[in-house]
């Protein structure tokens, strides 16, 4: 046998020793590998005889590590439904166009407005429970240590809340977070403007913001990132707030057409310059006050509103005669106006309200006045309704801004008390001169037209007329020879009238005691002579001269109409001034017995 080197053993030696160290590292990797697998298998047994929650297991925020489902459940109860989620948006915070209170740093909402409320708890409990347990024996092991390590918490989930509440609750939120625009305005003070600058409005969508909680409450965040939309205000122009507050004060008023109140409308200026630099200075929904001059109505809308139409100031009622066709004519006059309105300071006008008096409106042909003849004419009658509204006003202590008096003295109504009017001729008009509007009243009754003015006493004053007979002009009789008449047969053709000079006076009394006394007009009713148709004697064969024979002064005969002329009187308003100062009799009352405030004449026979 070959002879092997002592070296050479040596080497093979050391090489078989080579070889057995390097298989150590494998053999404690597989015991590694057993103690590990041993351990992962004893954390599986471990997870799978748990009756508790891991340790530092939570829900919803909530630590229920070591407690059974139903300590967990009633941990739950008492800490989750007061979780809250802060709702939140930069817009907010940047604040830019919103109104100073726009909530900028977010809203808390709790999650028991959200649904996860104490009721549901047990559930929820139970539920996370079960999901730290699924997996099967492997599957716990590591469950087993995520705990030990660094466990993930539980977050909730829509299958752990009331979906009801939940809906409901985020609708109420949307409402509570949107925020109308409050669009620019302004306020009259006493002595200021108060002008308040706009700001936008804030809303959301529910949808996004629904979303949005659903995202945060499954990733266990405390905020909710939401965007408003943003709601544009109105706009503010102190130009405008100028043209519209600057000019004339109006009390409130009233609209017939639309039977509603006008507000009241105060007058005021300021600066606009300077009040446009304060608001641009302004934030948005911030009010500056500008100083101001301001004329406050003395009568608002909410004043007028408790008054209108209260009292009676003043009525007259005359007793209507004549043909048909006059009646006719006075009741469609006087129907022209009833009803009518006037605001404080509005003039009314006879002829503008009633108009012309045509055949096509239904006005006949009755008894009038032409250059002192008495004819037939379309409208003839429309004298008394003026006459009795204007003794109404005179009565109701109005501002009588133009009457004329009737050519010949009429006999419905009291001397100087009436008012002849005329298309295209004269007018009878008066104003409101009371701070509330004033509505007539006009009514046809029983033979009888009652003219009433309705609107609000602020006093105790009324009014009695009375009037002065200055003058009287007697008629004279005058004869005509007529040659269809048979000797000796008489015929009046025109009836006579006496002319009268009259001056009539307001007497005003407050408590029953005069407190003024003046000179209301002064009234020149003309006198007509009686004529009268004569037959020629026998033995005449030429017609004889007319001859005028003088008579006494009498009274207007009642069976002539008094009727309206068709053209100015004599006396001029010039000459008479309405209204005028005027020397005032120590007893004005005393030439006539004072006419009670409702006026009931005897009928003019026509």
């Amino acid at each position: 046998m070959e002879q092997i080197p002592t070296r050479e053993v040596k080497q093979q030696r050391g090489g078989a020793r080579v070889k057995r160290g390097a298989s150590a590292p494998l053999i404690a990797l597989g015991l590694t590998a057993v103690i590990m697998a041993g351990a992962y298998l004893g954390l599986c047994a471990w997870g799978n005889s748990r009756t508790t929650f891991y340790p530092h297991y939570t829900i919803g925020g909530v630590d229920v590590g070591g407690l059974t489902a139903g300590e967990a459940a009633e941990s739950l109860a008492e800490q989750l439904p007061q979780q809250t989620i802060l709702v939140h948006s930069t817009q907010l915070a940047e604040n830019e166009g919103w109104p100073q209170d726009a909530p900028g740093e977010g809203t808390h909402v709790t999650l028991e407005r959200l649904g996860y409320t104490a009721e549901q708890c047990p559930g929820i409990a139970q539920r996370s429970f079960e999901k730290q347990q699924a997996g099967g024996f492997l599957a716990q092991g590591r469950n087993a240590l995520s705990a030990l390590t660094a466990l993930t918490p539980q977050h909730l989930g829509p299958e752990d809340r009331d979906a009801d509440l939940f809906d409901q609750g985020v609708a109420e939120l949307a409402e509570e977070l949107r925020q109308p625009p409050q669009n620019g305005r302004y306020e009259m003070e006493d002595a200021s403007i108060r002008i308040t600058k706009p700001a936008n409005g804030l809303a959301i969508d529910p949808e996004s913001l629904a979303e949005a909680l659903e995202k945060a409450i499954a990733q266990g965040a405390e905020k909710a990132s939401v965007s408003f939309d943003t709601l544009e205000a109105q706009p503010v122009s102190v130009q405008q707030i100028h043209d519209e507050v600057a000019g004339e004060m109006k009390n409130a008023g009233y609209d017939a057409a639309t039977n509603s109140i006008i507000p009241e409308q105060p007058g005021a200026d300021f600066d606009v310059a300077a009040a446009q630099k304060a608001l641009n200075a302004a934030a948005p929904g911030e009010t500056v006050t500008v100083p101001a001059q301001i004329q406050q109505p003395e009568i608002t809308a909410e004043d007028l509103k408790a008054v209108l139409f209260r009292d009676l100031l003043g009525e007259c009622t005359t007793h209507v005669g004549g043909t048909a066709a006059r009646i006719n004519n006075v009741r469609l006059a006087s129907a022209a106006f009833d009803g009518t309105v006037l605001n404080s300071g509005d003039v009314f006008s006879y002829n503008g309200t009633v108009g012309q008096r045509t055949a096509a409106k239904g006005y006949k042909a009755a008894p009038a006045y032409v250059q002192g003849e008495t004819v037939d004419e379309i409208g003839g009658g429309v004298c008394q309704p003026s006459s009795t509204l204007y003794y109404a006003c005179l009565l109701s202590n109005m501002e009588i801004t133009e009457r004329y008096a009737h050519r010949y003295i009429p006999a419905y109504i009291t001397r100087g008390m009436d008012a002849t009017v005329s298309w295209g001729g004269p007018d009878y008009k008066f104003t409101n001169n009371t701070a509330y509007p004033v509505r007539i009243s006009a009514k046809y009754s029983g033979g009888n037209l009652t003219v009433q003015l309705w609107g609000t006493k602020t006093d105790h004053k009324t009014v009695k007329m009375t009037y002065e007979t200055l003058s009287t002009t007697p008629f004279e009789e005058v004869e005509q020879v007529d040659p269809s008449l048979a000797p000796g047969q008489r015929q009046v053709k025109v009836t006579p009238y006496t002319g009268y000079r009259v001056r009539t006076f307001r007497n005003v009394y407050e408590d029953g005691v005069l407190v003024s006394s003046e000179l209301e007009d002064i009234s020149d009713y003309k006198s007509r002579n009686r004529l009268v148709l004569v037959g020629p004697a026998a033995d005449e064969t030429e017609e004889p001269p007319t001859t005028a024979v003088s008579g006494p002064p009498a009274e207007p005969d009642p069976t002539e109409p008094n009727l309206p002329v068709t053209q100015p009187p004599v006396q001029t308003p010039e000459e008479v001034p309405v209204n005028g100062p005027a020397e005032v009799p120590a007893e004005p009352a005393a030439p006539e017995e004072t006419p009670p405030a409702v006026v009931v004449l005897p009928p003019a026979e026509e």
